[in-house]
This record gives structure tokens, sequence and C-alpha cells, in this order.
């Protein structure tokens, strides 16, 4: 086969792909950002969109409580995750590292909203743990878990677990066992040995589990909406409303450019203060 029949080969395989990402990612962002230069009423060239935002008390507080609180759950997530994902990796047998994977993936073979609406049978007032806390006397009436930033977390914390455990088990199984037996054998703790070996060795799956959750995180609707309500003050939810409530594209345009770019720029800087490359990651 020629040369050139192997290139128009690859480029036949790789055109749905090319398809995919232009039809469904590159088109769409092109007209968000076109529109976010366009004036409402007169469909002239306008920074006003973008105005509007930086003079808005009400939406820079939300949009820098989004931004926090998506770091912040960020952060929980790689609590919870890395020792899920090192006891899977390197203390659990074959059987016991199947189960506990399959615990870790279950839960996603239902939707995100299926899963926000189990959170809510739990944390509502007449739910699940209001009602066991009566049970035991821990609490004299029922009260009312929804609508707070604790349930808010523990949903997303719920929903991107797995964003995050898997990257950092695919880090943590290229860590050869012997490393860390060396490092008992000359003298090392568990807490020594996790900070000079484990960690460092796992900081591509981190960084990539950690960019993956902040960006599921800083985009979420569903779960942030239905768990938080009026006080989850998201700023997807002024987006949404934009878009949908008051039919203002060209601000809800403006909006999520400025989203957008926030999480790039956030990740690039994440990404050069720990001298890492997101391309050898992946």
């Amino acid at each position: 086969m020629s040369a050139s029949a192997r290139r128009r080969g690859l480029w036949l395989l790789l055109l749905p792909m090319l398809l995919w990402i232009g039809l469904l990612f590159v088109l769409p962002h092109l007209k968000l950002f076109y529109l976010s230069f366009v004036d409402r009423r007169s469909g002239s060239f306008t920074l006003a969109n973008y105005l509007y935002f930086f003079q808005s008390p009400l939406y820079r507080k939300i949009f820098v409580r989004t931004a926090v609180f998506s770091v912040l759950v960020t952060l929980l997530t790689l609590f919870v995750s890395f020792p899920i994902a090192f006891i899977i990796t390197k203390v659990a047998g074959k059987r016991l590292k199947a189960m506990l994977l399959l615990a870790v993936i279950l839960p996603y073979w239902v939707s995100e909203l299926i899963q926000a609406f189990t959170w809510m049978v739990i944390f509502r007032e007449s739910g699940v743990l209001s009602y066991v806390l009566q049970k035991i006397g821990l609490i004299n009436h029922p009260i009312e878990f929804l609508y707070h930033d604790a349930t808010i977390a523990v949903g997303l914390l719920y929903t991107s677990l797995l964003f995050m455990t898997i990257p950092i088990m695919n880090s943590l199984d290229t860590l050869d066992n012997s490393l860390i037996e060396a490092a008992y054998d000359l003298g090392g703790d568990f807490w020594s040995t996790m900070r000079e070996i484990v960690i460092p060795h796992a900081a591509p799956g981190i960084m990539v589990g950690s960019i993956m959750v902040f960006m599921l995180n800083l985009g979420n609707y569903v779960t942030v909406t239905l768990l938080g309500g009026k006080n989850s003050l998201w700023f997807t939810e002024i987006i949404y409303n934009q878009f949908i409530v008051r039919f203002n594209q060209n601000l809800g345009s403006a909006f999520s450019v400025i989203l957008l770019t926030f999480s790039v720029v956030f990740v690039w800087i994440v990404l050069k203060i720990t001298k890492q490359d997101l391309s050898e990651a992946m």
C-alpha cells in the first residue's frame, strides 16, 4: 500500500471523530463566543455583556463562591479517593480488589439525576437519615438536611469520586511494590513512604483526576440545584436562568465564556505551579 493510500485511510478513520469534535464542541463554542459580543437588541458589537458581570457584586460573589467551593470539593474528593485507590491497587487481594472496584463503578451505572434524587430521599426532613437519627435517639424531631453547603459537597463528591479514583489507580498500578518494600527495609515508616515514594509516583494521576473533578464541579448544574435549592448560589444556575428563563442568550454566552476562560486559566496556573506536564500524564 502506498503512503498516500495509508494517509487517506488514516483520515477516513479520523473523520467521525473530527466531525464529532467539530460539530458538537468547536462550532457551539464559536457560536457562544460570538453571541457574547453581540448586543441583545441592536445586534451590534458590544462589551456590555462582560461589563455587566464585572459591575454586578452579586454575580461576582456567586462566581467566586462557585470557584472556591469547586476547589474545596476537589480537595475533599482527592482526600477520599486516594486511600480507596491505594487499597485497591496495593493492599486488596484479587477478589477483594474486584469487589471494591465494582463498588466504586456501580453507582455510575445510573444517571446523575437519579443519584441526586437518591440523596434527596436520604437528606430530606422525612428522609432516611433523619429517621435513623431519631430512632437511635440523637435527635428529637425531624431535621431538614437538604439545601446546605455540606449537602451540596456530599453530592458533588459522590458524582465525581470515580473520576478521581481511576486516574490515581492507573498511576499506582505502575508503581513497583518492591520500592515500597525497600523503603520499609531502609527504616521508613508508613507516612514517610507515602510522602517520598507513593504520592510523587501518583502525582500525574492526582493531577489528571483533580482537573477532571474540578471541571465537573465547576460546571455542575443538576446535583447543585437539586441538593442546594435556592441556597446553592451556583454560577451555572445563573447561566441557565439567562438562557432559559430570561431568554438572554447574549448575556448567558458571556457568562459561559467567563466560566470557561477561568477554568482553563486556573488549570494552566496549577500545572505551572506543580510543574506537571498534562500531555505526559494523559
